[in-house]
């Protein structure tokens, strides 16, 4: 792992469940579950299925601002995903040996507000970049539109759970666990 410590990132006892808030990130095989609620935030999963290892960021914006160097911070794909690349390789494996999933990246402000940031387009565009890039598998896409997504990794199975929605919606409104495909909105 880098040297200096990584701002948002969370540890977990055997058998926790980590809920991770807006720029953290969790990597290894103590928790049972992590979980995360996002808008225009993107969530990266990864998952070894042989090691039973994994993990989820939750960040808020693609880079920093400027170009000032101080501590790395999760808030930044760009510095959580470098992070987890160098903690898997820390664990003696590759990212092209993880199923890695993409979620997120709502467009949280409508048209009406007479503002566009487009800050989920372009955490999303980070996502599939740095995915590509660093040779991650993946498994499943969830992105885009103007709705939440609840986010679920289950590490003992590397089960994924994406629901879309208000965290009231019934059930039947709400996609269950879905399969593993590839699916952008």
């Amino acid at each position: 792992m880098p040297e200096a410590p990584l701002t948002g990132l969370i540890k977990a006892r055997r058998g926790e469940e980590v809920n991770l808030l807006a720029g953290q990130l969790y990597f290894g095989s103590e928790a049972a579950t992590v979980r995360t609620l996002l808008g225009s935030c993107v969530s990266i999963t990864l998952w070894h299925p042989a090691k039973r290892l994994g993990g989820m960021c939750h960040f808020l914006l693609p880079q920093r601002p400027g170009n000032a160097h101080t501590q790395p911070d999760g808030r930044y794909g760009a510095e959580a995903i470098h992070w987890l690349v160098h903690a898997l390789h820390r664990a003696g494996t590759r990212p092209c040996e993880y199923r890695t999933c993409l979620y997120g990246g709502a467009d949280t402000m409508p048209d009406k507000a007479g503002v566009k940031l487009n800050v989920g387009e372009r955490n999303i565009e980070l996502g599939w970049s740095l995915i590509e890039q660093h040779g991650f598998e993946l498994h499943e896409v969830d992105v885009g539109d103007c709705v939440p997504r609840h986010v679920k990794l289950t590490l003992a199975t590397g089960q994924v759970t994406m629901r879309r929605g208000a965290a009231h919606a019934s059930p039947a409104s709400l996609a269950a666990t879905r399969p593993l495909s590839t699916r952008a909105a």
